[in-house]
């Protein structure tokens, strides 16, 4: 099979499936099946969008780094603490130092875009 063409949003072909699709719409590929001589028109979609945690390498182990757990996540309240926590209850967020959480569930929970509210933060 051979991709022969591939249009993204915008370019001529693509209206309805923007209309359709909107944001989530990414490309459209043609392939071409020699074989069997058919013509198979594949889209590419934006499923989830999902920030990562930072890199460990970009944060030293004494750094407070925001962690956001949702309520009724009992187990992970209890690691937040157990790993020296601090609840701030002005931004409903654990502040707890990087190198007590690094290689753990909670280190999925670290949010980036809280660079703001931490900078308010006393040193635990």
């Amino acid at each position: 099979m051979i991709a022969r063409l591939k249009l993204k949003p915008g370019q001529k072909g693509t209206k309805a499936l923007v209309e359709k699709y909107g944001d989530s719409f990414v490309c459209v590929r043609y392939r071409y099946d020699e074989a069997s001589r058919t013509r198979i028109k594949t889209v590419e979609l934006i499923l989830e969008k999902k920030q990562l945690p930072p890199s460990a390498k970009n944060i030293k182990d004494e750094t407070l780094v925001p962690v956001q757990i949702a309520y009724g996540e009992a187990e992970l309240g209890v690691m937040a603490r157990s790993a020296g926590g601090r609840w701030d209850s002005d931004v409903k967020l654990w502040y707890i130092k990087y190198g007590n959480i690094k290689g753990t569930k909670l280190e999925e929970h670290i949010i980036l875009d809280a660079g703001a509210k931490q900078a308010n933060r006393k040193s635990i």
